[in-house]
């Protein structure tokens, strides 16, 4: 998500491009590799993206959709292998790997996630983003589905299209959002230590704080907890992410009573009893 021409006057200045990554990581502290998801990199570019970031930048790569889409689980231990055998340049510096599963998983598939999740290394954090209707109607699926995840120490990734599904749908990328975004409830969970907010904005900034008023409630509590979420911005054609991921950051920053510091109390673009009271709240 760093490689965007739009950026270029806004974010990365008068910079050759083949140093965007490396001024992003000046700006930001954690970025999401969703170039993955398409194709795995060779291992030369990883090592490139590497040498790009200082040691305390965050990458969160999704798993390639070989083996969450296509494969859905099933049988990808050398597709797995092989993955992470390329992005071994990168392990040092990957906060959370993410398993992005298409809206037909459902809860007749968990015991499928769950089998997967004791074969990908182990000593990594993940993170799971689900689509399936079933996985927020707070019954028994979604119960199943925290329950394993907080056994297993995985994070379950939470989207908020809220902001977008209120845009009407005049513009190309709106609609696009409209059409790919999944519209569904948020339920603000941590399963485990990492909480992930997706945060996909209306293209009007000034919509987006009517938005972000929970998630100025609930990011302080994960940290006060001992967590340290993961936020990431989001607009329908991203042109104006950098600006409202600052925008929302000093929000968060006023609401924590934070003077103005390096980002390292949570990484911006986060107790529980039993999986039971895991079922989170609507926004």
């Amino acid at each position: 998500m760093w490689s965007q021409t739009h950026w270029q006057h806004t974010v990365y200045g008068n910079n050759d491009p083949s140093q965007r990554l490396a001024r992003y990581a000046d700006i930001f502290n954690t970025v999401e590799g969703n170039t993955t998801f398409y194709a795995t990199p060779s291992l030369q570019q990883a090592q490139i993206w590497r040498n790009a970031v200082n040691d305390t930048f965050r990458f969160t790569f999704k798993l390639p959709k070989h083996i969450t889409h296509e494969l859905k689980l099933h049988n990808a231990g050398t597709a797995v292998q092989q993955f992470f055998s390329v992005m071994a340049p990168l392990l040092d510096v990957t906060g959370l790997w993410k398993i992005q599963l298409p809206a037909s998983f459902g809860p007749q598939h968990l015991p499928v996630l769950a089998q997967f999740l004791t074969q990908v290394p182990q000593g990594l954090t993940y993170g799971v983003e689900v689509r399936h209707p079933a996985f927020f109607a707070k019954g028994d699926a979604e119960r199943d589905l925290n329950r394993l995840l907080i056994s297993h120490q995985c994070n379950r990734i939470i989207m908020d299209t809220r902001p977008v599904f209120a845009a009407p749908p005049t513009s190309e990328a709106v609609i696009d959002a409209h059409q790919k975004k999944p519209k569904v409830p948020v339920h603000a969970i941590a399963t485990a230590q990492h909480p992930v907010v997706r945060f996909i904005g209306h293209p009007q900034a000034e919509a987006n704080v009517h938005f972000f008023q929970n998630w100025l409630k609930q990011l302080p509590l994960w940290i006060a907890q001992g967590k340290q979420p993961y936020l990431f911005i989001h607009t329908p054609d991203n042109q104006e992410a950098p600006q409202l991921a600052v925008d929302l950051y000093r929000l968060l920053q006023q609401q924590l009573k934070y003077t103005p510091t390096p980002l390292n109390d949570i990484n911006l673009l986060a107790q529980h009893s039993d999986a039971t009271a895991q079922m989170g709240f609507d926004l």
